[in-house]
Order: structure tokens, then sequence, then C-alpha cells
């Protein structure tokens, strides 16, 4: 049940953001277009080629009001129609150079007022924004998309190590408090790695979705057996859990054991760590043993899973 308090907070949300990029004002950046006019505008200038129906069915605008704004914009030189091959009742539009120079200046305003939100803020706390923000937009408008269609894994690259050892340490300790303790392990396995790994029997993913690092994974030999890889450091960024990332860093290692000649596979974690348990439990692994320690400021019970190969 949706709580009233909830509602208010997400009104005023929304007055708030309304507000703080003046999307009520007449003219959006003291031009002689409102907020909708320049989402049209938008679309025809990054998508060309589009039908009025196209335009009006993505941007839920009614048929008839979708028309007038494209008169408009017809008088004044900025658009242009072609008539389409397949029907002849449609047309495909896009912008003029007249209407090319009027969307400029408006596209370069809209991106200076965003840098001058951003630009007070520490690093850390821009890409906070930038994922919280992109949590919204995958719950509220993207529920339509194929999951795996929205990231892509690739092997690391200069500055993706340093990335995923300052992610551990942040967002262990904001989710489960965990101390620096924890960052400096991960600091030991990700260095070691790097300066001694085997490209043919090890490796190191990582994810990305909407062009930003969204996880990683890597895979080493198990210091106590040729014969077997051990998962380390699985890490799936807060804005892009529910996509499938983490299933498919796990799937990758496993794909990549099989192919290096491993015949079995081990990992460690720790029994808070729901969600990976849970991914690693259906990607075949079974728990092996149990052993409660006292680490990075916390009583917790560490577990170490295995899976044949």
């Amino acid at each position: 049940m949706i709580m009233e308090r909830q509602i208010e907070g997400a009104r005023a949300f929304n007055r708030f953001y309304t507000r703080q990029l003046g999307l009520l004002d007449e003219g959006l950046h003291s031009s002689p277009f409102t907020l909708t006019e320049v989402r049209v505008l938008y679309e025809l200038a990054h998508a060309p080629g589009q039908t009025p129906s196209d335009i009006a069915g993505f941007l839920h605008l009614d048929a008839g009001y979708l028309s007038r704004i494209l008169k408009k914009f017809e008088e004044r030189g900025m658009v242009r129609r072609e008539r389409s091959s397949n029907d002849a009742r449609s047309s495909h539009l896009g912008l003029t150079p007249t209407g090319e120079a009027e969307f400029a200046p408006l596209d370069r305003a809209s991106s200076e007022q965003v840098r001058a939100l951003l630009a007070p803020l520490p690093a850390a706390d821009r890409q906070r924004l930038l994922n919280s923000m992109a949590v919204v937009e995958r719950m509220l408008g993207r529920e339509e998309e194929a999951p795996d269609a929205r990231f892509t894994l690739r092997s690391h690259q200069p500055g993706d190590i340093g990335w995923a050892i300052e992610r551990h340490g942040r967002l262990y300790a904001d989710e489960f408090g965990w101390n620096e303790e924890f960052e400096g392990l991960v600091a030991s396995l990700f260095g070691a790695f790097l300066q001694k790994h085997d490209p043919e029997r090890e490796r190191c993913w990582i994810a990305e979705a909407n062009g930003r690092r969204a996880g990683c994974a890597f895979l080493v030999q198990n210091a106590e057996s040729a014969d077997s890889a051990q998962l380390r450091c699985l890490l799936v960024e807060p804005s892009a859990r529910g996509l499938g990332i983490g299933r498919a860093l796990v799937e990758a290692c496993i794909q990549f054991a099989r192919q290096a000649g491993y015949r079995r596979m081990i990992l460690w974690t720790n029994d808070v760590l729901v969600a990976a348990r849970r991914i690693y439990e259906a990607a075949g692994f079974d728990l092996f043993e149990e052993e409660p320690h006292h680490s990075f400021g916390h009583d917790l019970v560490g577990q170490t899973w295995a899976m044949d190969l």
C-alpha cells in the first residue's frame, strides 16, 4: 500500500526538480519556446526521420497539440517534411539549417545549466547523484527493455582497478558499515592480480551500463590447487542492480574457467551478502564451508562456495 507520506515525498521532489531547472518558465532558457516545444526540437535534432506519430507516442503528446507545435516550427522555417515512400499519408520530419541554428544554443544552455548544478558537488557526490538518477529512470520508465540489452562486459583497462577498489570500499561502508580493513583487503587482492596475473588463466571483467562502469569481478588460480579457480570481488553498482549484471559476471567467470581447463571453482563470501549468495547458488555453486570471524569491524560468518566444472 502506498502511504500518503510517500506520495507527498514524490510530489515534493517533483516541485523541487521543476523549480531547480526552471521548467515552469514561460520560455525555456529565455527562448520563445516552451519546455514541450524544446523536447520536440530535441527529438527532431537527435533522431531525424521520425514521423509525427512516432514523436507523439514517445513524448506522450496529444496528436492535435503536436500538430500545432509542428505548424509553428514550419512557419518559422525550422522543420522539413519528406513524404513517406511506404505511406502517402505520413511524413518523416527533420530540422532545416534554420531549425538547427535555433536549437543549438538551447542545447548548449541546457548542458551549461546542468554543469552549473553539478560543479559545486564533490566528485563522489556527483557520481552518487547520477547513480540515483539512473535508478529512478530504470525503475519508473524503462521496464520494457530487455535486461541484458542494457549492459556490456569487457576486460579491464587502465583506471578500472582503482575504480573497483574505491567502489568496494565506499559501497560496503555505506551498505554494511564495514571499515577500511575491507578496502585494504580488496586493494591487496586487486593489486596482486595486476602485478602477476596470467592472461591465459586469469581475467578481470568490467560491466558497463549507459556508458558508465556498473560492476566487476575477476578470476584467478586458487593458490592451493592449479586445477581450481577462484572468483573474487563481485560487485554491482546500486544504480545497475536488477539488470542481470551480477549473474552475467559470474557466468563469464565460469565459462572462462572451463575454457582455461580448470576442474573446480571456489569463492569466499559472507552470509550477510544475501543477493550475491543467491546469484552463486543459481549458477550452480554449493555451500562448502562456514566459519565465524570478526573482520571489517563486525562479527560475520564467512562462507566458502564451490562447484565442479
